[in-house]
């Protein structure tokens, strides 16, 4: 076999044959890989739902979005006992994203980390800091008040060297009751009109 001459056409010849097979490849990857992903993340969806909602008896009745938060009514039973709200917001070190469940009156059952990069050991602690039981607990509050953390005149015990993180986990609760709060107004105005 020949050797190929060093020019620039060949060199351009070369790259773009890589170029295309490589790109082929990643296709294929990535059209095997899709559906195996797709089936993870919803599991992990309906596992943090029930998590934060204290009951593995609980079905999503339906699915809305006000503000960029994907709000999850939740039924037990076929009877309404909240919904749980995947919000996100800017932590320290990039996003924060949380779901949290709310009963019908308000109060938060419980919360979920679903992603961050916050530093290890400092603000990555907001997956259990926050949990029933620990220091800056928020379950069974109610944000109709904001939350706030201590240093900022709230109730809230911030994570030790991690404010900041601590008021980005705070935003997100706050936003995520204020989208439930809208969603639940938006159902009451719907069944008045549709019972009149």
């Amino acid at each position: 076999m020949k050797k190929l001459d060093s020019s620039l056409t060949n060199m351009v010849l070369v790259l773009t044959l890589v170029a295309v097979i490589m790109g082929g490849i990643l296709a294929l990857v990535n059209n095997v890989t899709s559906g195996p992903i797709m089936q993870q993340k919803e599991k992990a969806l309906a596992d943090g739902i029930r998590a934060v909602m204290l009951s593995d008896q609980v079905e999503v009745a339906a699915t809305d979005t006000i503000d960029g938060n994907i709000i999850y009514q939740v039924t037990e039973n076929h009877s309404p006992i909240g919904a749980a709200v995947e919000s996100q917001t800017m932590g320290f070190g990039g996003t924060l994203r949380l779901l949290v469940g709310f009963d019908t009156e308000g109060n938060i059952r419980g919360y979920q980390l679903l992603e961050h990069a916050e530093t290890p050991g400092l603000g990555a602690k907001a997956d259990v800091w926050f949990q029933k039981g620990q220091k800056g607990d928020i379950v069974g509050m109610n944000p109709a008040t904001p939350l706030k953390v201590k240093k900022d005149g709230g109730e809230v015990d911030a994570i030790t060297a991690s404010t900041i993180t601590s008021r980005a986990f705070l935003n997100a609760v706050n936003a995520a009751y204020a989208s439930y709060q809208q969603a639940t107004s938006k159902a009451i105005t719907q069944t008045k009109e549709e019972t009149l």
